[in-house]
């Protein structure tokens, strides 16, 4: 049977501050390609953040991270646009220093 590919969000969540966030899983026989991940910043001061892929499997560790307290405006959003690639059980864990700030992963999964 061919492979199928479906475009779709993959994850969005606004976690609670200081706490580190499952965004995205990747299913059970899947691969993934991650297109963008949108970081939104609504409160009225600026912000900072992590991203991480972890391999499926292991823990959060600093070789994981993609974005390491990088800033954010107050009321501005970040795209990154990005060619993750990503396999079964595979996650995206998010990070902000505050609890007003939401992240969206974009991209397709392959099944």
């Amino acid at each position: 049977m061919a492979k199928q590919e479906r475009f779709k969000i993959l994850g969005q969540s606004s976690p609670n501050a200081v706490t580190n966030a499952t965004l995205y899983t990747v299913p059970s026989s899947t691969q993934s390609v991650v297109s963008t991940i949108n970081i939104c910043n609504t409160t009225a001061s600026a912000t900072t953040c992590r991203i991480a892929a972890v391999p499926s499997g292991q823990s959060l560790s600093i070789q994981h991270y993609i974005v390491y307290d990088a800033t954010v405006s107050a009321r501005d959003s970040v795209s990154l646009t990005i060619g993750l690639t990503l396999d079964t059980g595979d996650t995206i864990q998010v990070y902000s220093s505050t609890a007003s700030v939401s992240f969206g992963v974009f991209g397709s999964e392959v099944y």
